[in-house]
């Protein structure tokens, strides 16, 4: 089952390879710089908005930077739409 531990696994590797603070890679994602840090806290999204999470970081993962094994990636924005 996909949660928010998930997505936060995603964004932590996507800070990691793009090498940019966690508020940067939130405002990108979300377009709220303190989204992500909410969300570590307990705060939630809904399902729409974590699907276009996860779309937004397949279509923009950086090139050589390894998926997290354990959170299936959308293969392509369409197919995952």
């Amino acid at each position: 089952m996909l949660n928010i531990d998930h997505l936060i696994s995603v964004a932590d590797e996507y800070g990691r390879a793009a090498e940019v603070e966690e508020k940067t890679v939130s405002s990108r994602v979300f377009g709220d710089g303190k989204k992500l840090t909410a969300m570590r806290s307990g705060s939630d999204i809904t399902v729409g908005r974590y699907n276009e999470a996860l779309i937004w970081f397949s279509t923009n993962w950086p090139d050589g930077a390894a998926w997290p094994h354990d959170v299936p990636r959308p293969a392509n924005a369409e197919s995952a739409a």
